[in-house]
């Protein structure tokens, strides 16, 4: 049984080493039943949940993900009550939020590193810090043991990645494709490279996200990395109206083609 407190990357660490693959599913967080949503996650078999913090400009995000951020926003949820709902969840497995470094800022990074460790996440996801400057966020967020994890993108050149790769903890997020995230009809072939790349050059787990909405897609790409991140295919169900059920019945069908591999 994995526990929400050991930490992101031990956990995920401890499944690779059982010969599993990860699945990190993206919960929109303010949206409506998301508390719900995320412990049916939980009981589908998310090994760790990446939990998004609205923004009104999300620059990574795409149309679906934006959708499910404006709704958050116009009801006023803050990121302060996003964090003391997420303090009062009871379940095993590790969280990360997903948000952009302009809240982070404005909250105060030392208030922000103790408010994460507080509601008991254990990493966070910054796209639009780059490593050139995330020291003073990640040296405060060591501080509170919140977990920093970085990006490799198919644009990150062979002598950046290693750096990227040591930096990071949690897990290497490598990003599918160029452009935003979204659920995309095929397999970006850039999906399986990024992948090919860190998993040469780090022994930490490398995830990929962005572009994969299918169990066959999850499968297709942890074929040749650690695991995969779902998010716009999770947060549509959210905006149908589907709710907890539906995305707990998505999950558990990505858990069994990661697990048929």
């Amino acid at each position: 049984m994995m526990s929400r407190h050991e930490g992101i990357e031990a956990a995920l660490t401890k499944k690779i080493q059982q010969g599993g693959k990860c699945l990190v599913p993206y919960i929109t967080g303010g949206f409506s039943g998301y508390l719900e949503t995320i412990s049916a996650a939980a009981d589908a078999g998310a090994d760790a949940i990446e939990i998004g913090i609205p923004f009104s400009d999300p620059v990574m995000d795409g149309p679906t993900i934006q959708m499910a951020n404006d709704v958050v926003l116009s009801k006023g949820i803050t990121p302060e009550r996003i964090l003391n709902d997420i303090a009062s969840l009871e379940i095993d497995v590790p969280l990360a939020i997903m948000t952009y470094y302009n809240v982070v800022y404005r909250y105060g990074l030392e208030r922000f590193a103790a408010e994460l460790k507080e509601s008991a996440i254990s990493g966070a996801i910054l796209p639009d810090l780059p490593l050139l400057e995330a020291k003073p966020w990640m040296d405060t967020a060591a501080k509170s043991s919140i977990e920093t994890i970085l990006f490799a993108a198919p644009t990150t050149t062979d002598e950046q990645l290693p750096e990227i790769c040591e930096n990071s903890s949690g897990f290497v997020y490598a990003v599918g494709l160029l452009g935003v995230t979204g659920a995309r009809e095929e397999l970006a072939s850039s999906a399986q490279v990024i992948a090919r790349r860190c998993k040469e050059v780090t022994d930490k787990p490398v995830l990929v996200g962005v572009g994969i909405g299918t169990p066959k897609q999850a499968q297709e790409v942890a074929k040749v990395s650690d695991g995969c991140i779902v998010g716009s295919a999770i947060v549509q169900r959210l905006l149908d109206g589907g709710g907890a059920e539906s995305v707990g019945e998505f999950v558990t069908e990505l858990r069994t083609a990661l697990d048929t591999i």
